[in-house]
């Protein structure tokens, strides 16, 4: 049996910005075909009703969930429990719970509802079919059936420990947001320099794009560095003067530490 199989009917509980991105990723690479998604979202969200359109249920009576074999918890950390208790009651004994919820461990969850957890941190672009999802779980099933709902939309990235999902959710589920405000830095440093407003910004996301296009490679980044800092040139220069402040490697830091603090303070 393959994943996709395992993981049946999906029910899909929250969709905010994350749930709604995930939603958008299986309708686009068919992951998960709309026929075969329940919903649960206490507001209208226009990715749940475009699933409406074709063919998923949403918000149906709570009993429908009995058909789910996935159960995907998106919602926010602090109503996890809310959101899960009125469930329990009503899932297929086989149903499979995989989490996305940062700073929520296996255990509790699993200890609340009574059935298997995976756990995965996904990035937005899973909204596009190029997203990044770590995953981590200490059951082979729920393990695969996870990867089976993401392996379509994103490089699906396994951890050898939970604790590491924390770090996965600072380093990939909240880095694209650190390098967007870092590019966004770099169009008001070019701004500053003399570029108008326009410019600097369509020059800064087009070498966001350009970047992107070369991780795309799969070459080391030491490699894709390398090829555009050519000794003595002006990128070179402008790393150089990077590494001898120590900023980007201080921002890095403190960026990825604070994020990992706060998912654990869940």
């Amino acid at each position: 049996m393959n994943a996709h199989a395992r993981a049946g009917t999906v029910a899909l509980v929250g969709c905010g910005r994350l749930g709604s991105a995930i939603l958008e990723g299986w309708l686009k690479t068919g992951a998960v075909a709309a026929r075969d998604l329940i919903i649960l979202t206490p507001s209208d969200k226009p990715s749940a009703e475009a699933a409406r359109a074709q063919g998923a249920r949403v918000n149906p009576t709570i009993d429908v969930l009995v058909e789910a074999r996935t159960l995907v918890l998106a919602v926010k950390p602090a109503k996890w429990r809310e959101a899960l208790t009125p469930l329990v009651g009503v899932l297929n004994p086989e149903a499979v719970i995989v989490s996305v919820m940062a700073g929520v461990a296996a255990a509790h969850i699993s200890a609340l509802a009574g059935h298997p957890v995976a756990r995965v941190m996904p990035t937005t672009a899973v909204a596009q079919g190029r997203g990044v999802a770590a995953l981590w779980s200490v059951h082979a099933v729920a393990r695969e059936t996870a990867r089976g709902l993401f392996a379509g939309m994103a490089e699906v990235v396994d951890l050898d420990l939970e604790a590491h999902i924390d770090v996965a959710t600072a380093t990939a589920g909240s880095a694209p947001a650190f390098i967007h405000a870092f590019v966004q830095a770099l169009a008001r440093a070019g701004e500053a320099e003399g570029l108008s407003v326009d410019a600097a910004t369509r020059l800064a996301r087009g070498a966001l794009r350009s970047a992107g296009a070369g991780v795309e490679t799969g070459e080391a980044l030491e490699t894709l560095i390398a090829r555009i800092a050519s000794p003595g040139g002006t990128t070179r220069a402008g790393l150089d003067a990077m590494a001898a402040s120590g900023d980007l490697d201080r921002a890095a830091s403190a960026a990825v530490r604070a994020a990992v603090q706060r998912a654990r303070s869940f």
